[in-house]
């Protein structure tokens, strides 16, 4: 049984602990209503991205010159997957539900007897990742240094994937990302970026009613703009893990408070037995040594 000491300096360090979790619930909460913003408002742009990039492929009447990241090479032997978690811990489940996400999808690829390669972007990914996909991760990317999200940082992400790309280093790119519902719910996503699905039912109805006519022609306008809207999908998916992460570490640090609540509760009632106990039997011992006087 623990001693009154032990039991005083645990009751301690389990409150101290309730106080830095109660912090970083704060600060969490605080970071969350900027990247919450951020993520709604990176949302209706890249829609409307991709809604262009629709219309455009829809009037290309030559579909064998069509730009290659909208057509892709023809081929799914190679798949390149990026997986976009973040760079710090303590936010319960959110870099577990991308991993296991991706996962899932990787076992699928290696099934198929496809080749697979890995892009973690953020250290947690690589770190859970590298046990048993060491070999087919073929770079990592953290940007701890930067302190907020910015499109600067998935434009690099960007390059990466189109330069290994040209080169003909995969055949299909999937990004695998949170996206953020509200505080307690966050939706692991699979989103493929190249070649561009264009075979999306309800977004084909969409715009079946809308005809445009480009200046340039078609042809000219993808090939600029399909490489920026790489970028603006993993800024999107940047945005939307900014929202999870915060919303998932203040939920996780709101339970871990509420926990070390209960911990104190239960290590001080029994402190107070102890002592009791203790008290009880040193005036026991006092009565049993008077009445042998």
């Amino acid at each position: 049984m623990a001693s009154l000491d032990d039991l005083k300096k645990r009751i301690s360090s389990v409150k101290s602990t309730q106080k830095i979790t109660k912090a970083m619930k704060m600060v969490a909460a605080a970071k969350l209503r900027k990247a919450q913003e951020n993520a709604e408002k990176g949302r209706p742009y890249s829609e409307k991205m991709n809604n262009i990039i629709f219309n455009l492929s829809n009037g290309i009447s030559d579909k064998e010159n069509a730009p290659k990241l909208l057509k892709g090479t023809g081929e799914e032997k190679i798949h390149l997957c990026i997986v976009l978690t973040s760079d710090r811990g303590l936010c319960g489940g959110f870099n577990s539900n991308i991993i296991k996400k991706a996962k899932l999808y990787f076992q699928k690829i290696l099934n198929d007897d496809k080749t697979l390669k890995i892009i973690t972007v953020g250290s947690k990914g690589y770190d859970q990742l590298k046990r048993l996909y060491k070999n087919n991760i073929i770079e990592k990317i953290s940007f701890k240094e930067s302190k907020n999200i910015n499109y600067f940082d998935a434009n690099k992400v960007g390059k990466i994937i189109i330069d290994r790309f040209e080169k003909n280093e995969f055949d299909v790119c999937t990004i695998f990302y949170n996206q953020f519902k509200n505080v307690i719910t966050q939706i692991p996503q699979e989103q493929q970026i190249i070649p561009l699905k264009t075979s999306d039912n309800k977004k084909q109805e969409s715009l079946s009613d809308n005809i445009y006519e480009f200046e340039p022609e078609e042809d000219e306008i993808l090939s600029n703009l399909l490489p920026k809207n790489i970028s603006t999908q993993i800024f999107k998916a940047m945005l939307e893990n900014s929202a999870s992460e915060q919303g998932s570490r203040m939920t996780a640090m709101d339970n871990a408070t509420r926990n070390a609540g209960e911990m104190v509760d239960k290590l001080t009632i029994q402190y107070n037995r102890s002592r009791q106990a203790a008290i009880t039997k040193e005036l026991i011992e006092i009565i049993s040594g008077a009445e042998s006087l």
